[in-house]
Formats: C-alpha cells, structure tokens, sequence
C-alpha cells in the first residue's frame, strides 16, 4: 500500500569508506544546504516531470550553455596555447592539468597594456576574458537555478496527498517502467526478426530455376575440365 509516511525524504549521511574517510554512500535526490536527502518511494526525477518541467527545462538550459562555453574555452586554449600561441603567457601548469584562470589574464592584460606591439595578444586575452566572465555568470545561474529547485522539492513532498503519491508510484514510475522494459523487449524481438527475414531473402533470393541453370553450367565445366585431363567415365 502507498502511503504519505513511505514518500517522504530520507536524509542520507556519510559514512566511512575503505580507506577510513567519510564519503556519501548512494546518490541523492536533492540538497537542502549542505544536508542531502533522497525519497526511495517517490525519486525526485518523478516529482520534477510532473511538477517541475520548466524549471528543470531551464537548468537543462544553463547546463548546455555552459558547455559551449567550456568547448569555446578548450579551442582557444588548444589553438594558441601552443609554443608560439597568444596564450601561452597565462598558461599554468603542465600536460592535462594545464589551465587558465581570469587572475592569470587580467595580469597579463596590465602588463602589456596598450603597447601596439601586443595588439594581437590582447585581443585574444580579451575574448578569452569575457568568455570566462560568461563561464562565472553560467555557473552561478546555474547553481541559483539548482537551489531554487531543491527547495521547491524540499517544500513539495510533506504537501503531496496519497492521492498524488498513487499517481506518481503508479504511473509514472511502475507502469513507466513496465512499460519501458515491453518496449524493449519488443524492440530486442523486432531486432531478431529482422535479422532473420534479411538471411532468408538472401539465402532465397535467387529463384530455384536460376540456380537449376547455374548448377548445370557449373557441371558443364567441371565435364569439360575433365575431358581435357583425359577423364573417361562410361
């Protein structure tokens, strides 16, 4: 039976790993400060798609925004971080934890200045100032977005009637999964299905009295070939 008491969020706490240090021991549903919780009944992933399909649409948003930036930030450091690349100046670090932060370039900008002679440099140290600023901005939308979901998760499940809670184990999440896992068995059907209808239509696609003709001709050589190494047969 579904019940209120059974959805509510359980608070998850650290325990002791292997080595001795305190790590999260499973996946959580949402934060509330630096606490975690996780609803075993009702997962968060649920209660979003049926609640909160916007603001999850607009962290989705930031996310893929962010990522371009980051891709934009990687092409430029890779096409002028070289030994002879406009970046090499505020480059720090060596092989894969190679980075640059926007402290490193915004010394680097005082330092050249306005000198002509470092126009080029400039311009790249510019453009890749204001796409770290772009990175800031992303991330601290980001993170405003991801709090203010949270909270409305934090807020929701105490509110969620047994009614509602029917619903969302019912159909959302069992007869979802169930209906997932039909699918996937006829997709894994059609699959083999298909594969085989292709091995008949090649093994059958040439008619019987097509091959009767190739057989004959075939065997036709083969007599001729023998005859020729003089093969007598009565």
């Amino acid at each position: 039976m579904v019940g209120k008491a059974g959805a509510q969020p359980r608070e998850i706490l650290k325990v002791k790993n292997k080595d001795g240090k305190l790590a999260w021991p499973e996946t959580h549903d949402y934060n509330k400060g630096k606490r975690r919780f996780k609803s075993d009944l009702v997962p968060a992933a649920i209660l979003i798609a049926r609640y909160f399909v916007a603001e999850q649409k607009a962290i989705e948003a930031i996310e893929a925004e962010l990522a371009a930036i980051d891709e934009q930030l990687d092409d430029q450091k890779e096409e002028q971080g070289g030994e002879d690349g406009l970046l090499t100046e505020v480059i720090e670090g060596e092989g894969d934890k190679q980075k640059i932060t926007a402290k490193a370039v915004k010394a680097r900008l005082k330092e050249i200045g306005k000198d002509p002679e470092f126009a080029d440099e400039r311009k790249v140290l510019e453009d890749y100032a204001a796409l770290l600023e772009k990175q800031t901005e992303a991330k601290g939308q980001l993170k405003a977005a991801q709090e203010d979901l949270d909270a409305k998760l934090d807020g929701k499940y105490p509110k969620l009637t047994e009614d509602e809670i029917k619903t969302l184990v019912v159909d959302d999440k069992w007869l979802a999964t169930l209906a997932a896992a039909v699918q996937g068995e006829l997709d894994r059907v059609s699959h083999t299905l298909t594969g085989r209808i292709r091995q008949l239509a090649e093994r059958y696609a040439m008619p019987l009295p097509q091959l009767t003709e190739e057989v004959a001709a075939l065997a036709a050589g083969v007599d001729g070939h023998l005859k020729r190494m003089g093969a007598v047969w009565k």
